[in-house]
């Protein structure tokens, strides 16, 4: 049996480290006090990484605080000082606090997420010279927008101003979102203050990183992403933790970046879902960085060319300002946007329209479109027949073995996603019928198709794993899954919007709001109309969501999504926490929602069955102003049964549409 820790003296006669020990466990999310011995004394200070022995195991820690006094009885020490370097600052540790209340997680989960794992090499390298940013005129795109001038003044002013801005969606001017967001930083940096821009993925990132370079200089600012490699990474943070740059750019994580005397924050694409932590306890930046800007009393600036409901609602209540033009000033700046019916179907019209399954008005747009520059061709699916039927009974084709989908490849071979392809002829188990159909083909199959139809023409396919950036500006038909639409010299003559249904169509709370601000992604692609710029798009003429885009009307479409989520009570309009573990668990759970005013419940419904026994889901709402009570209450019950030790696992979301 090994020897008890050994423990110090009693309070008053020692220094005090108060410390938060890396254990992501809820009844253990709080500060634990520790002594600190003489050899320590001089290296121990808030924000360093510590070793502790906590329940008998060694442990990381940071040092939150040091104090003279505690109420602890006995103190073990501190095991040893990891490393002298201030990692968690006082206003990082208390944006994870605020981070883990809010969404229900635990100040070590939210840790992680901030402060990169440690480097030793990094640490003891030599700290390269960084120039100071050099501020030089602005591009003039922010200031063009109403109320533009008087946010940047504010903001050369030192005011903790927050605004939200759509630039156009337009490859012009006017849609340029890294001119408009380097106008926001040149004003803040010039009154020597800090800046931190939070982009969604790594080519906004290295868009905006070439754009930094070029306007504030090489070498001024840093960049703090996980693709960059764990090295990297913490030697960039470490730039950023001891003062060395005041610009700072990066993806979801940076948005915890210590940045001294930070002036503004900046979160680019603010709809985007990689922004969204896929890790407990699930913080979006959006967010984080709201919490930030009120907390450390600095600017704030969410933009895209699309604005959700979370936006919306901040500027409804008058807590940030929209800084965008009318609509009907959009439309006059932006590409002429235009809706094709899907069922205009043309073959009796135009023989190429038929061999390419398209509208007889796509075509025609794509012919037209061709004559002056490429033309962009968005796909919502990748491959080459995602998904077959059976061309008799409309079933879907699945695996005979396996009973997974079957999806076409060229050539007619089937192919199961578990067993490959498919060893012999494929027949409907329903109704016989040995034909297929493919229901949804996948830019691949659009690709060929197309190919045929112009024959003279280059195509060019891009989708996840198989990525352009960039095409020049002459003829050619560039096709592209959402996200994955390369960058055209000057702007495309035209983009076609294919099979819009399918991104309406998904069973998701922001399915609408997701397909606008992608289709808005596509516009801002797209040469003005002035130059001849179209933009068509092939769905419903009815749908709410391509109305907008044809009005380009995006702060209408975001007022009446975010009525919408009033009317029927879903976030932001409320806050709606999900809970999942057994059914003993949820029903331990009524003592903690029941009394918090306004709260409902739905549920509890069963998930699924593992080893472990059967899971369930509790979903409980209520209005934003008691959602903290909420929160606590719940993770309150997962610390309670994690104390216990008591049967099954638990998972705690917050606001999880």
């Amino acid at each position: 049996m090994s020897a008890a820790p050994p423990t110090i003296g009693r309070m008053g006669q020692v220094r005090v480290a108060r410390v938060a020990v890396d254990v992501p466990l809820p009844h253990l999310d709080r500060a634990f006090d520790y002594a600190i011995t003489d050899e320590q004394a001089d290296d121990v200070r808030p924000g360093v990484r510590v070793r502790v022995r906590f329940a008998g195991k060694l442990r990381d820690a940071w040092v939150l605080e040091l104090a003279d006094s505690t109420d602890v009885e006995r103190l073990a020490p501190l095991e040893r000082v990891v490393s002298p370097e201030v990692v968690l600052t006082a206003a990082t540790a208390s944006l994870v606090r605020a981070v883990a209340d809010h969404w229900g997680g635990t100040f070590s989960d939210v840790a992680r997420l901030a402060v990169p794992p440690r480097h030793a090499a990094s640490e003891a390298a030599a700290r390269p010279e960084r120039p100071e940013p050099a501020v030089g005129e602005s591009s003039g795109v922010l200031a063009g927008f109403p109320g533009g001038e008087r946010y940047l003044a504010g903001l050369s002013e030192g005011r903790p101003l927050r605004a939200a801005w759509n630039p156009v969606p337009v490859a012009d001017a006017p849609g340029d979102w890294s001119g408009g967001v380097l106008d926001a930083a040149a004003a803040v940096l010039g009154a020597g203050r800090g800046v931190l821009l939070v982009v969604p993925d790594a080519d906004a990132l290295t868009h905006l990183g070439s754009r930094c370079a070029a306007v504030f200089g090489a070498g001024s600012f840093t960049t703090l992403s996980a693709d960059l490699g764990p090295a990297a990474r913490y030697r960039n943070f470490l730039a950023v933790a001891r003062g060395d740059v005041r610009l700072v750019l990066g993806t979801r994580g940076a948005v915890f970046a210590p940045v001294a005397d930070l002036g503004l924050v900046v979160v680019w694409d603010e709809g985007n879902d990689a922004l969204a932590e896929p890790r407990a306890p699930y913080p979006h930046a959006r967010e984080v960085a709201a919490l930030r800007a009120g907390a450390e009393h600095c600017a704030l600036l969410l933009a895209g060319y699309g604005r959700t409901a979370e936006v919306e609602a901040l500027a409804q209540r008058g807590w940030l300002v929209p800084l965008a033009h009318e609509a009907r000033e959009v439309r006059r700046l932006g590409p002429a946007v235009r809706i094709a019916s899907a069922d205009d179907r043309a073959e009796d019209r135009d023989p190429a329209a038929r061999a390419a399954r398209l509208p007889h008005d796509v075509f025609g747009a794509i012919r037209a479109g061709l004559a002056s520059g490429p033309v962009l061709l968005q796909v919502p699916r990748a491959g080459y027949a995602p998904s077959m039927a059976c061309q008799g009974c409309r079933t879907p084709a699945r695996c005979p073995r396996c009973a997974y989908p079957l999806r076409g490849e060229r050539g007619g071979v089937l192919v199961c996603t578990h067993c490959g392809p498919l060893p012999g002829p494929w027949s409907c188990p329903e109704c016989g019928d040995a034909r297929l159909r493919a229901p949804r083909v996948g830019v691949r199959r659009t690709a060929e198709e197309l190919g045929r139809a112009f024959p003279q023409v280059r195509v060019v396919q891009s989708w996840s794993g198989h990525l352009v950036d960039a095409v020049g500006d002459e003829p050619a038909l560039v096709l592209a899954t959402p996200g994955a639409e390369p960058v055209a010299e000057g702007g495309y003559a035209a983009a076609l919007l294919l099979d819009t249904g399918l991104l309406l169509g998904r069973p998701d709370l922001r399915a609408a709001e997701e397909a606008l601000r992608r289709w808005l992604g596509v516009c801002a692609l797209v040469r003005p109309g002035s130059r001849g710029g179209t933009v068509m798009a092939v769905g419903e003429p009815d749908a709410r969501a391509l109305q907008a885009l044809v009005r380009l009307d995006v702060a209408g479409f975001a007022a009446r999504e975010y009525a919408e989520r009033v009317e029927t009570r879903f976030p932001p309009a409320a806050r709606l926490v999900q809970f999942d573990g057994p059914r003993a668990a949820l029903d331990e759970a009524e003592a903690a929602w029941r009394p918090v005013p306004g709260a409902e419940p739905f549920g509890p419904v069963p998930l699924e069955t593992t080893g472990e026994g059967e899971t369930w889901r509790l979903t409980v709402r209520c209005p934003p102003a008691h959602g903290d009570a909420l929160v606590a209450g719940l993770k309150g019950v997962v610390a309670d049964r994690l104390s216990r030790k008591a049967h099954g696992a638990l998972r705690l979301q917050v606001d999880p549409f």
